[in-house]
């Protein structure tokens, strides 16, 4: 990211602010209006709509995860549904999950007691969940959609707020349908990260964070923990995965070589395996949790409670 790229002030409808990159045509600028870094110019509604009802789980990008997958998966749900329970207390188990996708965490989410069901966008991936028994509207979530699908006492927003025009407009009618007390739980990625940087700088991987049309939005924590707080929501924890970043750093160009990318993504996997398997799930989220205070870490995932 040049100083020269970051000194141009955009201005394109209501938003305004210093370009720190350009890619595919899009100006990615750090909004003084929004707070955070975004596209511009934002593509309209109907453009988005067609693009995760028809084409986002296409058959050429599977909706099921690897074969070896879900159990370490299946670790960090479990972590983001256990600070729920903690936060809420007990009782509270009406979770809506936005963006469901085919709804594997709805499934854990189920077995362990809470009353999910999802909304989903993508027509494969809602018959999917819905193939496998789930709950399941499909549909776009906003405004009008909340309104309809009840009140709840948690509600997660995983990878969701990357890529919609509106991400604010999203947390409002998310926060409308929160019982009070009720807990959302964000996970966006954690972008412009000082790791990203360094490689970008170093590694000669250019900034493949960037991934245009899909991601509009450009979080870091400090960017949703004051999105966050400026809708009259308090943070209550925030923790973040496996820094892959880091492997970029020490050679292992996994942007470069699909090979190296899987055998990375393999030891990340161990990595967090390891540590549940030898009795040491605490110390991994202490781990994750350190990490997330000084903004390392691959997604920045944010838990915050409606007054």
């Amino acid at each position: 990211m040049g100083a020269e790229v970051a000194q141009i002030s955009i201005a394109w409808s209501d938003h305004e602010g210093p370009r720190v990159a350009r890619k595919a045509g899009f100006d990615i600028i750090h909004c003084e209006m929004c707070g955070f870094r975004h596209a511009v110019p934002l593509p309209r509604a109907t453009e988005l709509a067609r693009t995760y009802r028809e084409v986002a789980y296409a058959d050429d990008a599977p909706a099921v995860p690897a074969a070896d997958d879900p159990p370490w998966q299946e670790i960090a749900q479990q972590d983001r549904l256990e600070c729920l329970e903690r936060v809420l207390g007990p009782g509270r188990r009406r979770l809506l999950d936005v963006g469901c996708g085919p709804g594997h965490f709805l499934k854990t989410a189920r077995t362990r007691g809470w009353r999910a069901i999802g909304i989903e966008p993508s027509r494969r991936a809602a018959a999917q969940a819905r193939n496998a028994g789930l709950e399941v509207v499909e549909g776009f979530f906003g405004p009008e959609v909340a309104a309809g699908l009840g009140r709840f006492d948690a509600i997660s927003l995983s990878h969701v707020l990357e890529r919609v025009a509106d991400p604010v407009g999203v947390l409002i009618a998310a926060r409308e349908i929160l019982e009070p007390g009720g807990a959302l739980c964000v996970t966006v990625p954690n972008d412009f990260s000082p790791f990203q940087i360094a490689a970008a700088a170093t590694a000669a991987t250019g900034e493949w964070w960037l991934a245009l049309p899909q991601h509009l939005n450009y979080f870091d924590f400090a960017t949703l923990v004051n999105l966050l707080e400026r809708l009259d929501f308090a943070v209550a924890e925030k923790t973040t995965s496996f820094p892959m970043e880091a492997f970029l750093l020490m050679g292992d160009n996994y942007r470069a070589d699909p090979a190296v990318g899987r055998a990375c993504h393999n030891r990340r996997k161990r990595f967090d395996l390891a540590l549940d398997s030898a009795g040491l799930k605490e110390a991994r989220r202490s781990f994750y949790r350190a990490l997330a205070e000084t903004g390392i870490g691959r997604d920045a995932i944010v838990i915050a409670v409606k007054p």
